[in-house]
Parts: structure tokens; sequence; C-alpha cells
């Protein structure tokens, strides 16, 4: 968490220097830029979220299969 003691702030990531310094007084706050471990700032997709559209896509595909069954029954 990106706390200044000098501003007595806290600072959204997304809002600091590039440098990880405090946009106020210039202090050092934060080890990391703004936006995680990328270099662009555009950040990770979460692995959970590939599980939840991998289910979604299988649940999608069995519902297909399910109502191409019924047109055929």
């Amino acid at each position: 968490m990106p706390w200044c003691e000098g501003c007595d702030r806290f600072w959204n990531p997304n809002s600091m220097a590039p440098d990880g310094s405090c946009p106020t007084c210039g202090r050092f706050i934060a080890d990391s830029p703004p936006g995680g471990d990328d270099a662009d700032g555009s950040g990770k997709v979460p692995w959970h979220f590939w599980v939840l559209v991998g289910v979604t896509g299988a649940y999608l595909l069995w519902r297909v299969i399910q109502g191409v069954g019924l047109l055929f029954d």
C-alpha cells in the first residue's frame, strides 16, 4: 500500500510517479512502478479469470449440444 508519511496520504499506484515517488512531495514510497510487474502498465489477467472463461465455454458448448439434440428428437 503506497502511503506517503510526508503528505500523510494514501496514493493509488496509478496516480504515483513512474519511479514510485509521491507526486506531491517527491519522496520514494513504493518499490514497483504503477501497473504492477508489466513495464507498459497493462497488468496481467489473473489465472482464475481464464478458469472462468474455460468453464463458461464448456457450459455453452454443452448447451449447444443439448439444443441440437432437441432439434433431432
